[in-house]
This record gives structure tokens, C-alpha cells and sequence, in this order.
């Protein structure tokens, strides 16, 4: 914990106080115009993967680039002139946005034949893992095509250790526990809930929720992978720390569909996940947290709805 900390302190301390003070504006500024416009839900609720997926580029691309651009325009450095960043800069948005907006990939199962409801519990479980593996085969193309030495995906285990990681989740239980007692983490928390709802005659089996859990679990995989690893370990070729501030902005606009207490949260959630990447150049630390983060939620949700 002690490195920890002097992580962040030494990044605080290196870190341009203007385009930290407008970019954490401009997050809070949209957030308030999330949660009174209902941005997210409006996409969320387009037809059509396309529409869905372009609107989510559009918002994507907006934060990130804003959060690059202010980061420029106030701190007096020029653009990168390698086209590498220009190029990222477009397609890790456009990447994260097909995540989000494709939401149906039953095109990849049989018809639901004489058991539909079974057919939708495995498309719900597949549908996390197919989006792992999607987002981990594109990344891995960009590393080849752009031929760089080290991989971009964080997954190195040299010099891991899981103690420290292990305390700031147990940090984060408070946190939690104050979360559950609000209606609006009632309302989204616990995610299992639709197996309930998906059978509603019969009690689901325990494997059914086990199973569920496991998928919903390799979704914070790729959200690791693609913030922590992509988003950093590639653009700090271009901008070395300052490439912290720009994934947090983006990151925290992934979670403009939820609770807003989790929202605020994520922001300063993935400055200090995205620090610690960026001294250690693992993301496997970053996963214990978030992964015991996202059960334990689902935990207190349940236990939330035990309790009314």
C-alpha cells in the first residue's frame, strides 16, 4: 500500500493542476447532463445495433478526444505527430462502442427450438465471454499490425504481488455497503436477478446462477484489458502518464447507464487503477479489485432485496 500511495502522490504532483481541474469539470458537467437527459438510456434505447453503435462512438469519441484536446490546449505541448495516435484515437472509441451497442450475438446459436427460455439464459451467459474475446483479438491484431515491441494487454504477471491489491478492495467494502442502501443501486444490483425473472415458475438452480456470475465476471476482463491495458500501455508511447487522465474521463462514461454514486466513483476508480498500471504495467491487480468490486455488489444487492 505504501508504493501505492506514493504513486499516487507522485503522480498528483506531476500532473498539469489545469487540465487536471477543467478535464474533471467537463466529467462532472457531463455526468449532471447524463443523469438529467438521460443520455445513456436514450442510446441504450435506440433499434438497431448500427444506430446504437454509432450514437455510443459519438458520445465515446466526444469525452476521450475532449480530455486529449484539453489536455493540449491548456498544458501548451503539441499533438503527437505520429499518425499511430491519430489512428488509436479513432478506433479505440469506435472499438468500445461496438462492445456497448452490440448487444444481440444470438446469430452465433442455434434457434431456440422447443426451449426458448433455456436458449436465452446460455445467449445472456455467452454474450460477456464473446465480447472478451472480441475485444482481446482486436487488440492483439493492433499490436501485431503496429509491430511494437511489448504487448499492449498488461497481462504480465513479473513482480505481481496481491497482498496490496487485496487491502484496497477491502477498502472499498464501506463504500459498498453505503452503495446498497440506495434505490438506485436497488434497482440494477444484483444483475442475477434476470435468471428470476427469466424463470419465473420454478426456482433457477444454483448452477444457473454460478454460471451467470462467471460470464457477468469476464466482462470486467475486458473493461481491464481495453482501459487499464490498451488505453494506457499503448498511448503511453505517445504521452506517457498524461495518458491516465483521458482513459479515466472515458471510462467514466461507460458508466453513464449506472447508479450515479458508481458513476462519480469510476472516475477516480480508473485514475488510480490506470497509475497503477502505469508503474507496474500489469493489469492483474486492477482485476482483483474490480472483479471483487462488481461480486461484492452483487452481494449487497441481494442481500439489499433480502432485507426489504
Amino acid at each position: 500500500m505504501f508504493s501505492f500511495q506514493q504513486y499516487i502522490k507522485q503522480y498528483i504532483r506531476s500532473t498539469h493542476s489545469l487540465v487536471f481541474g477543467i478535464t474533471t469539470a467537463m466529467v462532472a458537467l457531463l455526468v449532471v447532463l447524463n443523469y438529467t437527459l438521460g443520455i445513456e438510456s436514450r442510446i441504450a434505447l435506440l433499434s438497431g445495433n448500427g444506430a446504437r453503435t454509432l450514437a455510443f462512438f459519438l458520445l465515446f469519441f466526444f469525452v476521450y478526444g475532449m480530455a486529449w484536446w484539453i489536455h493540449y490546449a491548456c498544458s501548451g505541448y503539441f499533438w503527437p505527430k505520429n499518425k499511430q495516435f491519430f489512428i488509436l484515437l479513432l478506433l479505440a472509441p469506435l472499438l468500445f462502442a461496438a462492445k456497448a451497442g452490440l448487444t444481440d450475438l444470438s446469430w452465433i446459436l442455434p434457434g431456440p427450438g422447443n426451449e426458448p427460455k433455456r436458449w436465452l439464459f446460455y445467449k445472456m451467459v455467452l454474450n460477456w465471454p464473446l465480447k472478451a474475446v472480441l475485444v482481446l483479438g482486436i487488440v492483439w491484431a493492433g499490436w501485431m499490425i503496429m509491430k511494437w515491441e511489448k504487448p499492449v494487454s498488461g497481462l504480465t504477471r513479473k513482480n505481481f504481488t496481491a497482498a496490496p491489491y487485496l487491502i484496497l478492495f477491502l477498502l472499498m467494502i464501506p463504500l459498498v455497503a453505503f452503495a446498497a442502501t440506495q434505490p438506485d443501486f436497488q434497482k440494477v444490483y444484483p444483475k442475477a436477478a434476470l435468471i428470476g425473472r427469466l424463470f419465473p415458475d420454478a426456482p433457477p438452480s444454483y448452477w444457473k446462477y454460478l454460471l451467470f456470475e462467471l460470464s457477468y465476471g469476464s466482462d470486467f476482463f475486458t473493461i481491464e484489458l481495453f482501459f487499464r491495458g490498451f488505453l494506457v500501455l499503448a498511448f503511453i508511447r505517445f504521452a506517457g502518464k498524461d495518458a491516465i487522465l483521458p482513459m479515466a474521463a472515458f471510462y467514466c462514461s461507460i458508466h453513464f447507464g449506472k447508479p450515479l454514486f458508481e458513476c462519480i466513483t469510476s472516475y477516480f476508480g480508473g485514475l488510480i487503477l490506470g497509475v497503477i498500471v502505469y508503474r507496474t504495467g500489469s493489469i492483474w491487480g486492477g482485476l482483483i479489485v474490480h472483479l471483487g468490486i462488481a461480486w461484492l455488489m452483487e452481494l449487497a444487492g441481494a442481500v439489499a432485496k433480502l432485507w426489504h
